[in-house]
């Protein structure tokens, strides 16, 4: 599979489509039974419910990190049910994530972590600069770009963890419990 076949989307096409979805975890009971919804592009969505009733699961299905137990889960009008491990990649550079617990890169200067999306997606350094400075900038972390993620307070993580999830201007962004 190349970039081309995961990029072409028709316009009528619904971003996220997930048909008779079932998830268990192991021999388990499904956590999470016979979803079908469709999310139109443009479109913004939110998920509610009490600890434990499986949003963060339905995240982790949507951006293919786990699979379902049985149905069918389409992105960007590919069934990624089907996709290799190999091919998941490709599809995954076109979602930004804002994870719950942020997953920063300790080691990587804030500049380098905002800039991660770029690199993976085999941009040079030369071209990406303007742009993340510009972004972290607007954030207000324009001033610490070359500090690391642990010397940064709990707001501007996530506000670090936000400028990473959107620098590719991704076509779908998923946040988990953006407001904790």
């Amino acid at each position: 599979m190349d970039r081309s076949e995961t990029s072409a989307i028709e316009p009528n096409e619904p971003l996220v489509e997930f048909s008779a979805v079932g998830l268990r975890y192991g021999q388990n009971p499904e956590v999470l039974s016979d979803l079908t919804f469709t999310l139109p592009a443009g479109s913004f969505h939110y998920i509610t419910g009490a600890t434990g009733a499986g949003k963060t699961s339905l995240l982790q299905l949507i951006y293919m990190g786990i699979r379902p137990s049985r149905g069918v889960i389409r992105l960007f009008g590919q069934d990624i049910t089907r996709f290799s491990r190999k091919n998941l990649p490709l599809i995954r550079r076109r979602i930004g994530i804002v994870f719950q617990d942020f997953r920063l890169v300790d080691h990587l200067s804030v500049f380098d972590n905002a800039a991660l999306p770029l690199r993976l997606d085999g941009r040079p350094r030369a071209e990406l600069r303007s742009h993340v400075r510009e972004l972290l900038s607007w954030v207000g972390l324009g001033d610490v770009m070359d500090s690391f993620p642990p010397a940064l307070s709990g707001g501007e993580q996530q506000r670090l963890a936000i400028a990473r999830a959107v620098i590719n201007r991704p076509a779908l962004l998923i946040a988990d419990e953006p407001t904790g």
